[in-house]
């Protein structure tokens, strides 16, 4: 009974050490990338829509664009789309870009399905891999950032409002006339 009680307290210092030594250790990650903020240029990026068209933020310059982070399975996402709508449908031939970034890994499936019971005419684009998600720092949804003619962010809004407020409206079009 010593024998083994000696061996067990060994095993549980063996482990213990070995937990202590790799306890602080991480395995190396990507840099940690710095959030899309107010008042600076908005991140570039190019991604795909659900027609397999490219869309790139830089070749948007000179346009007011709406870029809003979203996901099928998110109720406030989805309870803001029609108002959205009504935005881009006001909008659309003042120089006014809307993109609607959904961030599912499955948004390949998920989002044609979604589409068919609620279409909008406005892009729908696909992160699937999470890059602009990240590089916009964007992990509560939905989530919104507005951006000047000139690349700027100039609002960030995070959760569901109505688009289609008139205030909101008047805000866009004092955006566009910049």
């Amino acid at each position: 009974m010593n024998r083994l009680f000696l061996i067990i307290i060994l095993v549980v210092l063996i482990v213990g050490s070995l937990y202590i030594s790799f306890a602080g250790s991480s395995r190396p990650t990507d840099p940690p990338v710095r959030a899309a903020s107010l008042g600076e240029p908005a991140p570039d990026f190019a991604l795909q829509d659900t027609m397999g068209q490219r869309y790139r933020l830089s070749d948007l310059r000179g346009k007011v664009v709406m870029v809003n982070f979203w996901a099928t399975w998110c109720p406030p996402c989805r309870a803001e789309m029609p108002s959205m709508e009504k935005l881009y449908e006001t909008l659309k031939d003042d120089n006014f870009v809307m993109l609607a970034i959904n961030i599912e890994e499955n948004g390949r499936q998920t989002v044609p399905q979604y589409l068919q019971k609620s279409p909008h005419s406005f892009p729908v684009l696909y992160d699937d891999q999470g890059v602009v998600q990240k590089l916009y720092g964007v992990f509560k949804f939905p989530e919104s950032f507005v951006i000047r003619k000139d690349g700027i962010i100039d609002d960030k809004v995070i959760g569901a409002i109505d688009w289609a407020h008139p205030e909101t409206i008047a805000y866009f079009k004092d955006l566009l006339k910049g």
